[in-house]
């Protein structure tokens, strides 16, 4: 028998009937066609499929879509400005920090959440907000740099200075 949810996905008000079972990364990409957040693991453990629930990281492959009812989603393709990339997107492209992309929407959005709550974070903070973010690719020191640049433009944006 399926519910009837209601959430606010990326800024538009969607009402979708869903099974008890249906997870959230389905309900997303196969539904809603929002095929940025990436189907990984499955089990909560890379981090692929990381959206913004409620103002925090979750991982979707572990919430059942009815407990997203009546919630705010932000997924990879709501970061983006119209005409242009986010900040973060712009500093992962210019530092290398993306290789085969699987992991980018998971690491840009928990990147994203880690700088609305730390605009300034170090290092050590940095590494921490991704580690629930795996990358077979690189050695993350680049995804690293990138997070930091990122911050630094944001922050210099956000003071009115030019960077």
């Amino acid at each position: 028998m399926k519910t009837l949810i209601h959430l606010k996905v990326n800024g538009t008000e969607q009402e979708v009937a869903v099974e008890p079972n249906r997870l959230l990364v389905d309900l997303l990409r196969d539904e809603l066609g929002l095929t940025g957040t990436k189907k990984g693991c499955g089990t909560g453990e890379c981090g692929a499929c990381t959206v913004i629930l409620n103002g925090k990281p979750v991982n979707s492959c572990l919430v059942l879509a009815v407990r997203a009812n009546g919630g705010e989603i932000l997924t990879i393709e709501g970061l983006k400005p119209p005409g242009g990339l986010h900040p973060i997107q712009k500093a992962f492209v210019e530092k290398g920090a993306i290789q085969c992309g699987f992991c980018s929407p998971g690491m840009i959005l928990s990147s994203y959440s880690l700088l609305q709550k730390n605009p300034r974070p170090s290092e050590e903070d940095t590494r921490e907000a991704l580690s629930g973010n795996l990358c077979r690719c690189t050695g993350y020191q680049k995804i690293i740099e990138a997070v930091q640049d990122a911050a630094a433009r944001l922050t210099s944006k956000s003071t009115g200075t030019r960077r």
